[in-house]
Order: C-alpha cells, then sequence, then structure tokens
C-alpha cells in the first residue's frame, strides 16, 4: 500500500476530507490530509500510475479539491498525467495496429485508459481527453480475431486478474463489468458526449457499446435480466445463455453498474429501448433478493454504498417513478448496514471506510453535494 493509492491506500481520506472542506469551508483536516499523502514520493512511472495510483490519483484529488494552495501543484501534475496518457497511447496504437487484443490495464477505468480519460473529463484537459476518446472510438468499433473468431475490439488478451492463462482463459476473455470491462469505456465516451466533448465515429461507438449489452442481457432463471461479468471464449461464442445465474448487484461487475453504463449511452442517442432495458433491469436488480443477499460488505466496489449510490444516479436521470419509489428502502438498508457492522478495514475508496463515508456524507448531508468526486466511478461527469 503506498499513500498516493485511491482506490486501497490513505489517498481515499484525503479525497473524502477534500469532499467535507468545500462544504464546511474547514480546510484543517484536508490540508494535513494532503500532507499525509504527499508524504512520500509519488507514483510516476506511465506503466503504473493510473486514475487509482500516483500522479494521476493525486491530481484528481487536488483538482476535486479545487483550492488555491493546490494551484501549482496540480499544474504540475497535469502536465506529467498528459505525459502518461501520450506514452499509453501510443503503446495501445501500436497493439491495435498488429490486431493483437489487450490487456485489461490497457483501457479499464482502473489502471487504464479509461481511468486516465475521465480523470482528463473532471478538470476539462479537452485535448488530451480528445485523445482518449478517439483511442476508445477504435477499442469499441475495430474488432479481432482469436483462435479463429472475431471478437469485439475490448476483448482482453488475459483473464479477469489481468494475467495470461492457461486454463480457461487462455484464448482471454469478454469483460462487461465498469471497473474493469467494456461498460467502462462506453460510460466515459457517453459522459463525455453529454458535456459537449466528442470526436469522430463516437456516436457509432456508442451504439456499437449499446449493441453488445442489450444483445447480452440474459433472461435469468426465475425470472429477470441480467449481465454476465465475464466469459471466455468458448462460453462468449455460445452466446446469452437462457438461464444464466442472478449476479452480486454491485457497482465494478454487476448489474447496477453496466446498467447506468447503458443508460448514460441511451440517453445521448435517444435509443428508448436500451434506457427501458437498463432501467428495468437496474429495479429488478435492486428490489430482487437474489441480488441483493449476494452483497456482504458496506463497500463502494461489491457492497451497499455501492449499490445505492449508483442506483441513486440511475433513478435521477429515470423516467420511471419505481426507481426513485425504491430509493428510500435502499437507502434505509445501507444505513441499518453500517450500523450494524464494522467498517471496512481498508483505507481505500473502493473497499474501505473513506468509501462508506464518503458516501454517505454525499447522501445524507442536509446540503447537497457536488456529485463531481463521482468521476472516478463514472457516475457522473
Amino acid at each position: 500500500m503506498t499513500h498516493d493509492d485511491l482506490a486501497t491506500g490513505p489517498a481515499a481520506t484525503a479525497l473524502y476530507e477534500m469532499v467535507v472542506a468545500r462544504e464546511t469551508g474547514d480546510w484543517t483536516k484536508a490540508h494535513a490530509a494532503a500532507k499525509a499523502m504527499a508524504a512520500q514520493p509519488i507514483t510516476g512511472h506511465p506503466a503504473s500510475a493510473n486514475l487509482y495510483r500516483g500522479a494521476p490519483a493525486v491530481a484528481y484529488i487536488l483538482h476535486t479539491a479545487g483550492h488555491r494552495s493546490y494551484a501549482r501543484a496540480l499544474a504540475e501534475l497535469n502536465a506529467e498525467v498528459i505525459a502518461f496518457v501520450v506514452h499509453r497511447l501510443g503503446a495501445a496504437h501500436h497493439r491495435m495496429d498488429k490486431g493483437l487484443p489487450p490487456h485489461l490495464r490497457e483501457y479499464d477505468l482502473i489502471s487504464g485508459l479509461t481511468g486516465l480519460g475521465a480523470y482528463l473529463l473532471h478538470c476539462e484537459l479537452d485535448q488530451a481527453l480528445a485523445t482518449v476518446l478517439q483511442y476508445l472510438v477504435r477499442l469499441l468499433t475495430e474488432p479481432l480475431v482469436v483462435d479463429g473468431h472475431q471478437v469485439p475490439g475490448w476483448w482482453a488478451a488475459t483473464s479477469p486478474s489481468d494475467t495470461l492463462d492457461t486454463g480457461e482463459f487462455t484464448h482471454g476473455h469478454a469483460n462487461f463489468g465498469l471497473a474493469h470491462g467494456v461498460a467502462g469505456p462506453l460510460a466515459l465516451l457517453a459522459l463525455a458526449r453529454r458535456a459537449g466533448h466528442t470526436v469522430a465515429g463516437q456516436d457509432d461507438a456508442i451504439a456499437a457499446g449499446i449493441t453488445h449489452l442489450t444483445t447480452w442481457a440474459q433472461p435469468l432463471k426465475g425470472g429477470g435480466t441480467g449481465w454476465p461479468e465475464c466469459l471466455p471464449l468458448d462460453a462468449y461464442r455460445q452466446g446469452p445463455r437462457p438461464d444464466a445465474a442472478p449476479t452480486r448487484a454491485s457497482w465494478c461487475y454487476g448489474t447496477p453498474g453496466i446498467a447506468r453504463a447503458l443508460q448514460l449511452a441511451a440517453l445521448v442517442l435517444d435509443d428508448d429501448t436500451a434506457l427501458r432495458l437498463a432501467e428495468h433491469t437496474a429495479l429488478q436488480a435492486v428490489t430482487d433478493p437474489r441480488h441483493t443477499r449476494q452483497i456482504t460488505d458496506t463497500s463502494l466496489c461489491h457492497g451497499w454504498a455501492g449499490l445505492v449510490l449508483t442506483t441513486e444516479r440511475i433513478a435521477a436521470d429515470a423516467a420511471r417513478p419505481d426507481l426513485h419509489d425504491a430509493l428510500p428502502a435502499l437507502r434505509d438498508r445501507f444505513t441499518t448496514e453500517t450500523q450494524h457492522h464494522l467498517a471496512p478495514e481498508h483505507t481505500g475508496l473502493l473497499t474501505g471506510a473513506p468509501g462508506v463515508l464518503l458516501t454517505l456524507h454525499t447522501l445524507t448531508t442536509a446540503h447537497p453535494v457536488d456529485p463531481e468526486w463521482e468521476t472516478c466511478l463514472l457516475l457522473t461527469p
């Protein structure tokens, strides 16, 4: 664990304190957290720095703070982040030109270019953002051939743990989740378009993402609809199953996160069919005990905090009233879970107490909290 690790380390505390300080005006704890975050060298290698670690993570936190005392440091970090983006895009386009499948860490939200693009959207570095969007257009619209079979351009060469596999995932896998799969690039393309950032082919890429997610909305055994988390080549070639098992209702891999990506994409392209599917499937996921009983903690990543926050953002953009009607019970369950279970021992945003506290603060404070910090989750721009 390093001090500049937002996902699992102390940097998440700094983000939480920054959000609170913006509301209260008391920056004492926020400045102390920023000092602690910078107490060790900040990761600055393009292969290991990403939205959740190193210079981009620290820049994300300081930009969220919006405090004048961080302006000089933020300018220096932004230059570093843009250099990372240029380096990683060069390698990604070279890989694409050779027709090879990517590792997840090339493009995903947590470690890859989607995450770096989320930061560029967060702080409106428009020129650099455009280059990431152009890459994502290629990723979603240029298919690959793996073991003689055509697969989408976001097909991972690796296992779900992003390592080369000689077993089930010898030929890689299709990953559908928001944190690591196609839902992440799709959500970023849609959020960017919603905020007025467009590049050539962007609508085609969004449409391709919608097609994949609508095609793979599987009928669940016992009723309902949901998406697979990830599939090896043989299962992908067989197509959607008619009796898939219900999955955990989580932000990272589950139906709520994927539904949010599909909803955002459907909204910007005025695709009413995809929009109805996204919102109906999200409602099923949060009201069906087969999904919710698989949640075992309160975390943002795969716990109650992530489920509630994601559903709040889906409901805010939804026309159907039943999603809004489901929110009070969800909030009550989240509050009960945080009262009766110890906070996660980790210090990070995704699996630790700061993410839970930040979600509670966002949803329960008397004054609406600027949802800007949620860009790192691809829930809002």
